[in-house]
């Protein structure tokens, strides 16, 4: 009778510490949301596209298989900051949103992060650039996943100086984003000897660079060094096409740049352009296999880096909140840096103290129109950039997590 009562205290603890445990997830429910632009110029690099990925996501790490309740939410933030913060506060107080994924937009992040951290839920930005997110806007409930400002200025920035593009103008858009990629490109640029020339800055979603781009042509810069992205990337560079500044001998340079803005471009416009990218669907089986599945669901359109970088964020996020048992947003975080990651689409990495995700990165080259064997086949990889060499040292960012 003892051993019968023994047993039966056993087997009611470890029940009782299983629910507890299970009790630690709020609502049950792991609540995900997308937080992205749906009708703007940033949302072929994200939009929808981001709200697949992230299903994808769940999807592969067998989230209903292991009895894990998981949600997905979405919502357009119209790049502007007030409406991203009352979406994050309205999902997280009302809608019992855990985690925000995606985020481009660097204004719009940077105010959403101050109120993750407010309310100890998880920011994984995987669009938003600016580097000031592992720097001294760093928090403990955010993780910078795919690239940001420091890594597209030394990735490309680096390589066009040292090639002799070694006079600079910028065409800049006119928020945090477009600033903080100029100011790290101007760094990188007079560090390797170059120099900057002038610079201007426009609207978000200009659709007239005219008067931009003759300051520019005027500078007799030889790089036109465009800090901006999506739609404004490629109508700055269809619009320099018509003013002939290519073919007068200056270079454009896109900082920030994506696949499906090549697309939109054409070869027989693109070809040429030097970028930087984390991720490029034709690197690999894995990578390949993945675009496949992404295209067929995405109306025959293959994924962008952004897209990965929510895919393999999520993963990552699940995998944290299953180890840990618990949704509590600062906890997961150091849940995420405590794992080392590992996904099809950037292999292994680590997530660092700051917060930023190390991964190696690509230096490519547009191909020309008789290079290309076919739709979506655009790059050719010039240089890999290792891991370690990839973004900022974590002791120059100036993030009050680092231990100095």
């Amino acid at each position: 009778m003892k051993r019968k009562f023994l047993s039966a205290v056993i087997a009611a603890a470890f029940a009782l510490g299983a629910a507890g445990a299970q009790a630690q997830v709020s609502d049950g429910i792991v609540k995900i949301g997308v937080l992205t632009d749906m009708s703007s110029l940033y949302t072929d690099l994200s939009g929808k596209g981001s709200e697949l990925a992230a299903r994808m996501a769940v999807e592969d790490f067998g989230a209903a298989k292991k009895g894990m309740k998981v949600e997905i939410v979405s919502a357009d933030h119209q790049n502007k900051a007030d409406v991203g913060s009352n979406v994050a506060r309205q999902w997280y107080d009302v809608e019992k949103v855990d985690m925000i994924v995606d985020n481009p937009n660097s204004a719009v992040v940077l105010a959403v992060n101050q109120i993750t951290r407010e309310k100890n839920k998880v920011l994984m930005v995987s669009t938003g650039a600016t580097a000031d997110l592992t720097g001294k806007a760093c928090s403990p409930n955010s993780v910078h996943w795919t690239y940001d400002t420091w890594m597209l200025a030394n990735g490309t920035g680096s390589a066009i100086v040292k090639t002799g593009g070694d006079s600079w103008f910028f065409l800049t858009s006119d928020y945090a984003f477009g600033h903080a990629l100029e100011r790290d490109t101007e760094a990188v640029v007079l560090k390797n000897g170059g120099k900057v020339l002038g610079k201007v800055r426009h609207p978000l979603n200009t659709q007239d660079f005219s008067s931009f781009l003759l300051q520019a042509q005027s500078s007799k810069a030889k790089i036109i060094g465009l800090a901006n992205a999506g739609g404004d990337t490629t109508n700055a560079i269809k619009q320099a096409a018509e003013f002939g500044i290519v073919k007068g001998g200056q270079n454009m340079a896109g900082l920030l740049v994506f696949i499906t803005d090549i697309n939109g471009l054409g070869l027989p416009t693109a070809q040429g352009l030097i970028l930087t990218t984390a991720f490029y669907w034709d690197l690999n089986d894995q990578t390949r296999a993945f675009a496949k599945r992404f295209a067929a669901a995405n109306r025959g359109i293959h994924p962008t880096m952004g897209h990965a970088g929510v895919y393999a964020s999520v993963l990552h996020y699940l995998k944290a909140v299953e180890a840990l048992k618990s949704d509590d947003g600062a906890k997961v975080v150091e849940q995420m840096k405590k794992m080392p990651t590992d996904d099809p689409l950037f292999g292994k990495g680590v997530i660092r103290a700051d917060g930023r995700k190390i991964h190696p990165v690509y230096l490519v080259e547009v191909k020309k129109p008789s290079e290309s064997k076919g739709p979506w086949d655009y790059y050719k990889v010039r240089a890999t950039i290792p891991a370690d060499q990839a973004f900022r040292p974590i002791d120059q960012g100036d993030c009050p997590l680092v231990k100095k």
